[in-house]
């Protein structure tokens, strides 16, 4: 609910403050009085997008406030989501900075526009005169149904099955399209592995047979060299190591007669040792290196086959070529995976598109069940509002799948009893599309927590025992929700719980827009202005009073 509307600096307002009652506010006033601009400055801090033109003062900041009554449990899922305080009251702001820059808080927490707007689902549902427009709309249409139908668990159950099939359809699109591609790279990726299998190189081998075929080829040099190391250092006439030996004991024996001498002969000890390590290795290569022609030939063809490998796939060494063979095996198995991939999104596919058709057939049946009560209450109230010969009836026309069912909703039109009806947005004209609106909403509103339902001279193009009965109409809504109504009709103005008048005036040579509620007596004497013009007729004054009353 509405409590409290701020509004500082806005368009031809400089300062207002507006308590609303929570049952029936009727706003009235003279043409270009400024009535709409207290649902311009409202619908700011409903999100709307914010003119720095609307500045009544171009050195100041316009300031825009209301303060909103609301149950924590409508309101806390939003408010968890966007991780914002929740308190008993309310507090929207909305402020214009003389640059034109916008900001927006709740509850003195900064957020942005759209979040502004959401919030406002939860808060006020605003009809001006161009809404009627969304009569028209099947979306609204159909939402309307559902509203009566009033069951929401339903209608989300459904709704995540349906984006979980539209996932799937999807998914299963995507994969049709990478098994066509896949299938026609499969045939040369499967011969490329293929090769490389055949192949069945280890890690590193191409480079180690590389190496290997340097010592195959060089075998007798290197045998010959090993082999004269191998005799100087052990087996000539003065062999090294031998040699070695003597220089270590002569030196050793010079320890009783120089200090440096023990080190010196220790040395001279690991180097003989170390020297007798590298005699046996020697020994060891040399017996292991042999010339084999045979093994020469394999291992160059299968050097051959490595560069040629190598050189085809454009890279260097063997490890990059093992990779790209685990690459090829990834493609190749995922290709012939497709199939069963495929299969199964298929089936999910298909009991996803059954599941949805049995939820459909319900929210059908929901749906045709509220149908027939709604097109009787909206006719009644069409013939009490002045329209006795119109007709309204909601045609359910079943089709494909969508978000919302598999039904699409129509309303049809008949003003005159013809028996010929037509779609609304052929047939109706602007003011039997607003008493329409109202007829609506107001039984959308019985069934369902609306939020504070506001109207924009939506009694437009009606008066005498018509407009009573929508005056009897808003104050029947009134009793379960907050409604304003910007109005013209006395008789609509006579079922206010508040009744604020809005003039203008003038401060400091500048013409402003003011509103004050009024007393009964005042009421009284606005309303008979309303029905007789400036100097009311005793005749006029009385019919107010049994309006008021």
């Amino acid at each position: 609910m509405l409590q409290k509307l701020t509004i500082k600096n806005y368009a031809i307002i400089d300062h207002l403050e507006v308590d609303f009652s929570g049952n029936l506010n009727v706003i009235t006033g003279e043409t270009g009085a400024g009535k709409s601009i207290l649902l311009g400055a409202l619908s700011l801090i409903l999100g709307e997008r914010a003119d720095p033109g609307v500045l009544y003062d171009k050195q100041a900041k316009c300031v825009i406030e209301g303060a909103f009554k609301v149950k924590k449990a409508q309101v806390a899922a939003f408010f968890q989501q966007h991780e914002l305080d929740l308190e008993d009251q309310l507090i929207i702001r909305r402020e214009i900075s003389t640059a034109g820059k916008s900001r927006a808080f709740i509850n003195d927490t900064p957020v942005n526009l759209s979040q502004l707007g959401e919030l406002s689902q939860y808060l006020v549902d605003l009809h001006q005169q161009f809404d009627t427009l969304d009569l028209e709309k099947s979306d609204f249409q159909r939402e309307v149904l559902d509203a009566l139908v009033n069951q929401p668990t339903l209608q989300q159950e459904y709704h995540q099955l349906y984006l979980r099939y539209v996932q799937v359809q999807k998914q299963l699109k995507q994969l049709q399209d990478q098994r066509n591609n896949a299938n026609k790279e499969l045939d040369y990726n499967k011969f490329l592995l293929d090769e490389l299998i055949e192949a069945a190189f280890t890690p590193n081998e191409i480079e180690e047979l590389d190496a290997e075929l340097k010592v195959l080829s060089h075998a007798e040099e290197i045998r010959n060299a090993l082999s004269r190391a191998y005799f100087q250092l052990k087996e000539d006439e003065q062999p090294v190591l031998s040699q070695l030996r003597q220089i270590q004991s002569s030196v050793q024996g010079l320890s009783a007669f120089h200090k440096d001498a023990p080190a010196i002969a220790a040395r001279l000890q690991s180097a003989y040792l170390e020297l007798q390590d590298i005699t046996s290795e020697i020994e060891q290569i040399n017996d292991q290196v042999q010339f084999d022609g045979a093994r020469i030939e394999v291992v160059n063809e299968r050097i051959s086959t490595g560069y040629r490998l190598l050189k085809k796939h454009g890279v260097q060494t063997t490890d990059e070529l093992l990779k790209i063979r685990d690459t090829l095996t990834q493609s190749v198995e995922g290709a012939l995976n497709m199939d069963e991939q495929l299969a199964q999104l298929e089936k999910e596919q298909d009991n996803l598109h059954q599941s949805l058709l049995k939820q459909a057939v319900v929210i059908t049946a929901a749906r045709v069940k509220v149908a027939t009560p709604f097109e009787k209450d909206v006719n009644g109230l069409l013939a009490q509002i002045g329209m006795p010969n119109a007709q309204l009836k909601a045609a359910i026309i079943q089709g494909n799948l969508n978000a919302f069912g598999q039904d699409t909703i129509e309303f049809l039109f008949d003003a005159n009893k013809s028996g010929n009806f037509g779609p609304i947005r052929k047939v109706a004209s602007g003011g039997e599309l607003s008493r329409l609106m109202l007829c609506i909403k107001s039984l959308v509103a019985q069934s369902v927590a609306l939020p504070t339902m506001i109207f924009d001279e939506i009694d437009t193009g009606i008066s005498g025992e018509a407009a009573r009965q929508v005056s009897i109409i808003m104050q029947a809504m009134a009793r379960r929700h907050q409604v304003i109504c910007i109005t013209h009709q006395p008789q609509i103005a006579g079922k206010a719980d508040a009744h604020y008048f809005v003039y203008k005036g003038s401060t400091d040579g500048k013409v402003t827009t003011n509103v004050r509620i009024l007393s009964k007596e005042e009421r009284i004497n606005h309303i008979a202005q309303m029905l007789s013009g400036e100097k009311p007729t005793a005749a006029a004054l009385e019919n107010a009073r049994e309006l008021v009353k």
